[in-house]
């Protein structure tokens, strides 16, 4: 990344925001931001500057709430730290950012391909740190901290893709509660034609919702309206994602992704300084991702996991043990040449991995499917709100889990033999 040496040599001469100053939102191309100076949002809800985790003696740029217990919710330069008691930010004249070290070295900095023609850096009531042309109103920002997460959800942020330019807006966890360098930990919409939130560690599923259903992420039931939030989850041609508003904006709600791979909504009631803990999303036994394998369904009972009917463990000695990955294998084999269909589940977290087709209607959607020997189930959920769409399962079933009241339905792909022996709609062992 090239940048002019401009920059590097003149930033030392522009003026620096007085700590004695009234409490601004507003970083001007004729200021800098140092340590112990911050911008404040004009809510008093944010606020901007250098802060030190715990016991480090590095500095971040950051975002955190402003008379509270020190809370981050977003970090600049989580992986390249400002060593030593000196940090600046600058705004360029063209709208660039720029952070500085003690050696006036560049340790973090924004380079926009569009330039803001008289740019500013403001912190928002939302706690979006945005680059806009000082000479307009609209939120048609040149950049804005909203697009590039770092552990934490806040109410408005949108966690997912936008289309047309290929960003993907993720949360990471922190290293440590002294390091917000990247963590184990991934909490993500994928993949955005057929989406749904997945949390990693590295590489590796370890919790799922999903897909949208068009009422609520399937599997998901903390992922619908309460009294203190409303999801929100959009799919349109130029974005996919999932966000979240509260009810009471007096009541501060944040979603983390906590350095143990935890996703948690906290609450932060008015007047109160201690956060509570509202729910955290993969607490259960059934939320550890395909923990009943192939074609097996998990329970919260005894015993977690179960065959779906018309299928039996792959290992029953395995089983025995109660280590159900090996999952399940069917009772009859599948001849697509002669005459297999299809048994309606009911009361289901969907299995991962589906595959939007077209729009079809149920029949058509089911024909398809039966059409092609490799499709496993097909159902008909409102992914992305147009009011149908044909999702398929290609592959094997997995990470499917008990949901009778708030579940979906899924049409199987059974052999013939197996749908002759039942003539009810029927769910498990």
């Amino acid at each position: 990344m090239v940048l002019p040496l401009l920059f590097a040599v003149s930033f030392i001469s522009i003026s620096l925001i007085s700590p004695a100053s009234t409490a601004t939102n507003i970083l001007t191309p004729a200021q800098n931001l140092t340590e112990g100076q911050t911008l404040v949002s004009f809510n008093k809800q944010f606020e901007l500057g250098f802060f030190s985790p715990g016991n480090s003696s590095n500095s971040f740029l950051g975002i955190w709430y402003h008379n509270l217990p020190l809370t981050v919710v977003w970090v600049a330069n989580k992986g390249n730290p400002v060593t030593g008691s000196f940090g600046q930010l600058t705004l360029t004249r063209n709208g660039g950012l720029l952070l500085y070290n003690h050696s006036t070295s560049i340790v973090w900095c924004v380079n926009l391909t569009v330039m803001a023609n008289s740019p500013i850096l403001e912190l928002l009531d939302s706690g979006n740190l945005v680059i806009r042309d000082e000479e307009t109103e609209s939120n048609n920002y040149a950049w804005q901290s909203f697009d590039y997460l770092s552990d934490t959800l806040l109410p408005g942020m949108k966690l997912g893709w936008k289309l047309k330019t290929g960003l993907n807006r993720f949360m990471r966890s922190w290293k440590s509660n002294e390091d917000p360098s990247d963590g184990e930990f991934t909490y993500s919409i994928d993949p955005p034609e057929s989406p749904q939130l997945v949390l990693r560690r590295g590489l590796q599923k370890q919790y799922r919702c999903g897909p949208w259903d068009g009422a609520r992420l399937s599997g998901g039931y903390e992922f619908k309206e309460n009294t203190v939030f409303k999801p929100i989850f959009n799919s349109n041609s130029d974005e996919v994602y999932y966000t979240f508003e509260v009810s009471d904006k007096s009541i501060l709600s944040r979603l983390v992704v906590t350095r143990f791979g935890q996703i948690q909504y906290l609450t932060l009631p008015n007047h109160s300084q201690e956060w509570v803990m509202m729910v955290t999303l993969n607490r259960e036994n059934c939320d550890r991702y395909g923990m009943c394998g192939t074609y097996g369904s998990c329970y919260n009972d005894d015993p977690n996991c179960r065959c779906l009917k018309g299928f039996k463990p792959k290992s029953p000695q395995d089983w025995s043990l109660i280590d159900w990955s090996g999952g399940c294998k069917r009772k009859h084999e599948l001849n697509c040449s002669n005459g297999d269909g299809f048994v309606k589940y009911k009361g289901l977290k969907l299995p991962d991995n589906s595959v939007v087709w077209a729009n079809y209607s149920h029949e058509e959607c089911k024909v398809e499917c039966l059409n092609n020997c490799s499709c496993m189930a097909y159902t008909i959920i409102d992914v992305h709100g147009n009011g149908r769409g044909c999702v398929v399962w290609l592959d094997e079933l997995i990470d499917i889990r008990d949901f009778p009241s708030e579940g979906d339905e899924i049409y199987i792909r059974m052999a013939r033999a197996e749908i002759g022996m039942y003539t009810l709609v029927f769910q498990f062992n």
